[in-house]
């Protein structure tokens, strides 16, 4: 005689909602056999547990091939197992419903958005945009890979961010993809103090000197494109820095413009930023934090500038100066790829 393992059910179910027919029951269970043959190898097993468990208590009868999926049978049990077994079934039902992976993406222009759920990280461009959308559910990130997470586990529909960025984590990543429709161009520029138009003016001279000198570009296209990683910057050295430092506010979660790397920042806008400064003789010191409390650093003077991807609009202008931009990019939609 076999001896059987003891069945643990969920204390959430409760007998009496369930179904108390047999025909029910076996339509429900071959919606579980339909799960079954979707889910992905990480799931198979625990699913086979399940099935096993179920077997050696007379609940259902499997029997198999070669492959781990139910091939047939639903077998007439007592009435006193009915509900039991659709117990579990039922838990087993819900324990695998995060195992069968994303549903199909359902965004395939701009017009698709609506009805669905967009990621953001919270404050930038692309929340903006988001949030004007009309017919749409946003939801906000504080960094732009969280949001990109939870497009690759289904929670959400699509994720708009910036063109460079959204690169940057399908270079990572083999099921996502940016569509080919642009959403919104955007201009980048560096935050002052709205006390500080002398900043401003030093700063667009730098910046001016340096796009010049083709120095912008080769630091763009070191992360990006063809060349990437064959135009590091390197930070000059036997420059009087007789100006003080430069402090800078940024949020090390926007790559390519900035992120953190075996404990270093990294990126456009900070390999920009050295350039500037050893053009103008700072000192730079770079402030890593929220997206959220870049521009108000600025504001109360806690940092001289704000770096991080920063979009030129008019409620920032409000409360900021800007500089001449240093790089022009576009919003754009990333979804799952199938």
């Amino acid at each position: 005689m076999l001896n059987r393992p003891k069945l643990r059910l969920s204390g959430g179910f409760h007998f009496a909602s369930f179904p108390k027919n047999l025909n029910t029951f076996a339509l429900f269970a071959q919606e579980l056999t339909i799960f079954g043959k979707r889910l992905d190898s990480s799931c198979k097993l625990w699913y086979n547990q399940i099935i096993y468990r179920l077997k050696y208590h007379n609940i259902i009868y499997l029997s198999t091939y070669c492959n781990p999926y139910i091939q047939k049978g639903i077998r007439v049990m007592k009435m006193n197992q009915l509900f039991a077994g659709f117990s579990v079934l039922a838990f087993s039902a819900v324990m695998l419903s995060g195992c069968g992976g994303p549903p199909p993406n359902r965004v395939h222009s701009v017009d698709d958005l609506k009805g669905k759920h967009i990621g953001v990280q919270l404050g930038t461009t692309g929340d903006t945009l988001a949030t004007e959308l009309e017919d749409t559910n946003v939801e906000k990130y504080n960094t732009a890979s969280e949001a990109v997470d939870a497009l690759k586990e289904g929670k959400i529909d699509a994720v708009i961010v910036d063109l460079e960025t959204a690169n940057a984590f399908v270079e990572k990543s083999d099921d996502i993809r940016v569509l080919d429709e642009e959403f919104a161009d955007e201009e980048y520029a560096i935050a002052v103090n709205l006390d500080n138009p002398e900043l401003v003016e030093e700063l667009n001279g730098a910046l001016h000197t340096l796009n010049e000198k083709g120095v912008l570009s080769e630091i763009k296209a070191n992360y990006e494109g063809d060349e990437k990683g064959q135009h590091p910057y390197e930070l000059k050295t036997g420059i009087k820095r007789d100006k003080g430092t430069l402090v800078m506010a940024t949020n090390a979660e926007f790559p390519p413009y900035e992120s953190e790397e075996n404990g270093l920042l990294v990126g456009i806008d900070i390999d920009m930023m050295n350039a500037v400064c050893d053009e103008l003789g700072y000192e730079l010191k770079i402030n890593d934090m929220d997206f959220n409390d870049i521009l108000p650093n600025v504001q109360r003077g806690d940092a001289d500038v704000g770096v991080a991807g920063l979009s030129v609009t008019p409620e920032r202008e409000e409360i900021v100066l800007f500089t001449d931009n240093y790089a022009v990019t576009h919003q754009v939609i990333v979804v799952r790829k199938k």
